[in-house]
C-alpha cells in the first residue's frame, strides 16, 4: 500500500521551496522561516488622520491587514488601516534636527503669528 503525506497549507504558510537553487540554499533557517515586520496605523472612526499603533510579523500585506484588524481592532474602532513593511520607512536623525529644522528658521511667514485677527474670529 502506498502512502503519501499530504500537506496542507494553511493561509500565512510559507511552503518549503524544495527546488530552491544555490541562492536560497545560502540563507539561514532562521532568515527563511521568519516574516517581516509591518508598522500597523489606525484611523479611528471619529479621526481625521492614521496614528501608529503597533508593529506586527506577517507574510505579506493582506495578511498583516487582517492580522492588524483582529489585534488593534477588536471593539471595532478602526475606520482605515494602514501597513508598511518597516523596511521601507526612513526616519530622521534626532541628533540631527538641528541641521535638518534650521533652513525653516528665517521664514516667518509660515508661522504668522504677528497678525492681528479680529474678535470675530474664534476658530483660528
Amino acid at each position: 500500500m502506498n502512502t503519501q503525506f499530504i500537506r496542507k497549507f494553511y493561509y500565512g504558510d510559507i511552503p518549503e521551496d524544495k527546488g530552491a537553487g544555490a541562492a536560497q540554499s545560502s540563507q539561514s533557517e532562521k532568515d527563511k522561516n521568519e516574516w517581516p515586520l509591518w508598522e500597523v496605523f489606525i484611523r479611528s472612526k471619529n479621526g481625521l488622520d492614521h496614528k501608529h499603533c503597533g508593529s506586527l510579523h506577517a507574510a505579506d500585506a493582506r495578511m498583516a491587514i487582517e492580522n492588524a484588524r483582529d489585534v488593534y481592532t477588536r471593539r471595532m474602532e478602526g475606520e482605515s488601516i494602514w501597513v508598511v513593511e518597516s523596511k521601507y520607512i526612513t526616519a530622521s536623525n534626532p541628533e540631527e534636527s538641528g541641521e535638518l529644522y534650521e533652513p525653516a528658521k528665517d521664514k516667518i511667514y509660515r508661522h504668522p503669528t504677528f497678525y492681528n485677527l479680529p474678535d470675530e474670529v474664534n476658530h483660528m
